[in-house]
């Protein structure tokens, strides 16, 4: 299917595999995507997750016989586009913008990366000099492999028109994966989503709303938000009841507000930081929760590698929940020592590399289609970024390709059976 959107931007989605992997009869099998599309426009969706029910809807179809028994039920939908599913029937998403001066940077500098959407920290580009226009042209530049990149709002579109970002963006061979919302600490000490005053409250809705009207013109899929201050640093600080049920209802705000932009709201959830040394979503589990709570089809988790072995927990296992729950909206790599309240950012898989191979099968398994972002900054800039960037994405892509051998030996089967050291020696085996 072909989505061509008001200003030039086209949005292909392949077709998905029907349960059971045969096409049984074709009929309504039109219905029942032009259906599913319909609501989930009504619905406030992003074009792509549109796109995306459509092509789950018509795979259905065309599993039963005839028409009304075929047209399936949301259930059935959610389901499918859940579930595991072969990472080639998920390279759905291929964008180009229509304005001449994007067609001629994209043209000529297009990376394709064999399907993979690659973006790194651009914040690391800073070292080298220049704002966020001169970043954007060094990266797209330099970077082998990198197709996407993350904004930060205001930071680095603070006085910016979106055309001139766009042209940039287009110049450099680049897309916006996604806009990242960053809450200044000044204002927003006592929290963003959680202050104690309504009227700061409402002022962060409003910075993040208008944060996702510039994802929404740059082609970007996603909102993603970092809560740094929402959060308390004494027992005793805060009504723990009061601070979630604030966070709820902001969330829910600002998801209705991005729905009507086709944005997704993604929450970064981090379960320390120095401006908040407990955080009011310290966990994916806590995440999730407030996933179930806020109740909008828009609203998800971007989890970050480093931010989850910060909370002791398993990459991986995190990853397969939010997958499964269908809210694994952004992923975002890195790595370091497992030290309570400590972010190293060291390159992916550099020092937990067997975590960080289960946090790559199972994006794998989760038929993960998004940028697959890298969260790196070692020492104080002391790394070249560019050598940095490109060792980040060989390292994924080493893994990538490590995951599948292992599926490819009966890793699942061993996994049935919890049979550790049948793991231990595949790996010793494979790897």
């Amino acid at each position: 299917m072909v989505l061509v959107e008001e200003g030039g931007r086209v949005i292909w989605q392949e077709a998905l595999p029907p349960p059971g992997g045969v096409v049984v009869d074709a009929t309504a099998a039109g219905d029942a995507a032009r259906a599913a599309f319909a609501v989930a426009i009504l619905e406030g969706l992003s074009s792509e997750e549109c796109l995306r029910r459509a092509a789950a809807a018509g795979a259905i179809a065309v599993s039963g016989v005839g028409a009304v028994p075929s047209i399936p039920s949301r259930g059935e939908v959610k389901k499918l586009l859940q579930g595991p599913r072969p990472w080639a029937a998920m390279e759905i998403v291929k964008e180009w913008w229509a304005a001449s001066t994007r067609q001629k940077g994209s043209s000529r500098r297009a990376r394709k990366s064999k399907g993979f959407r690659f973006a790194c920290r651009l914040n690391s580009m800073r070292s080298r000099g220049g704002g966020t226009l001169e970043m954007l042209k060094r990266q797209g530049q330099q970077c082998r492999g990198v197709t996407d990149v993350l904004l930060n709002y205001p930071q680095h579109l603070e006085g910016l028109r979106e055309e001139e970002v766009s042209r940039a963006l287009g110049e450099a061979g680049l897309r916006a994966g996604a806009v990242c919302t960053r809450f200044p600490p000044d204002k927003f000490a006592l929290g963003a989503f959680t202050n104690p005053d309504e009227a700061v409250r409402g002022e962060a809705v409003e910075l993040a709303g208008r944060a996702c009207q510039f994802a929404q013109s740059l082609g970007a899929p996603d909102l993603i938000v970092w809560p740094q201050t929402d959060g308390f640093n004494y027992n005793l600080q805060v009504d723990y009841v009061e601070v979630w049920e604030r966070q709820v209802d902001c969330y829910r705000r600002l998801s209705d507000l991005c729905g009507r932009f086709g944005v997704r709201v993604s929450l970064e959830f981090k379960p320390t930081d120095p401006l908040a040394r407990y955080s009011a979503v310290p966990s994916t589990g806590a995440a999730l929760l407030l996933a179930q709570e806020v109740d909008r089809e828009n609203f998800g988790l971007t989890l970050d590698f480093g931010h989850l072995v910060m909370a002791g927990e398993n990459p991986g296992q995190s990853i397969a929940a939010a997958a499964r729950s269908g809210k694994l909206f952004g992923i975002q790599l890195g790595d370091g020592p497992s030290r309570l309240g400590a972010e190293d950012g060291l390159v992916f898989g550099s020092a937990n590399p067997r975590a960080s191979l289960e946090a790559v099968l199972w994006l794998r398994r989760a038929g993960f289609d998004g940028t697959f972002y890298f969260d790196t900054f070692p020492g104080p800039e002391a790394e070249d970024p560019v050598r940095e960037c490109e060792t980040n994405i060989r390292e994924f892509r080493r893994l990538w390709a490590q995951a599948g051998r292992l599926e490819g030996r009966g890793l699942k089967e061993l996994q049935r059976g919890h049979d550790a050291l049948g793991v231990l020696d595949l790996l010793d085996r494979e790897l």
